[in-house]
């Protein structure tokens, strides 16, 4: 499974050696050179990491890490800045930073801390998750609202990668690549199978959520009470 890494530089020469060296690491890189571009790219797909330079033209990288945690994009994030002041470091972190590295740094200590925070996501969520009235216990797969009904390993994949980004559009490659990445034959067929599979369960337990179609993809999200 490659992971993706939005990276936000408006500085190009940076912004071309980061992203070579990324690559060469394996990772998926889709890099933005301002911060109004890395808005609208965090809002067309998601993304496994974000890395984001403080001082961007257009929207700064800390504007764009609060939009998106008031949205509540969970998505682990490393702020670049050629500030060291301590206060700049605890406005990051308090607007909800997973790591701060000041400029200039060394190649090989960004790839580390992208190494963890990737291992740290990959690692969120094995516990259990809530979306809305909805609960999911990673132990026993009991998918509960007013009532409960156990699911698959494979709905509860799907439905963990959902909760991990909510209110967001993932595509039928994003899910592919995320849940069934050792399955040669698993197509958008898959996909739409158990998102059905999904749908008609949060239905019985009598969840406020679904599973809605958007965009090509899927999209967890609240519906509206009679």
């Amino acid at each position: 499974m490659t992971t993706k890494i939005l990276y936000a530089e408006d500085t190009v020469d940076l912004n071309r050696a980061v992203s070579v060296v990324l690559e060469r690491e394996g990772f998926q890189v889709t890099a933005c050179h301002d911060g109004v571009e890395a808005e609208s790219a965090l809002a067309a797909e998601a993304f496994d990491l974000a890395i984001l330079d403080i001082m961007m033209p257009g929207k700064s990288g800390l504007d764009v890490l609060r939009d998106m945690r008031a949205t509540g994009d969970v998505t682990p994030v490393i702020l670049l800045t050629a500030k060291t002041e301590v206060d700049d470091r605890v406005d990051g972190l308090m607007a909800g930073a997973d790591d701060y590295l000041p400029k200039p740094f060394a190649m090989k200590e960004l790839v580390a801390r992208v190494y963890s925070l990737a291992r740290r996501n990959t690692d969120y969520g094995t516990g259990n998750l809530s979306y809305a009235d909805v609960e999911l216990n990673a132990e026993t797969y009991e998918l509960k609202a007013r009532n409960s009904v156990r699911i698959s390993p494979v709905e509860f994949e799907l439905l963990r990668t959902l909760i991990l980004h909510p209110n967001r559009t993932l595509s039928v490659d994003f899910l592919l690549g995320r849940i069934w990445s050792d399955e040669d034959d698993a197509d958008e067929a898959t996909v739409s199978l158990y998102v059905r599979y999904l749908r008609s369960k949060l239905e019985g337990i009598g969840a406020h959520v679904t599973v809605s179609e958007r965009g090509g993809g899927y999209v967890l999200e609240e519906v509206e009470t009679v």
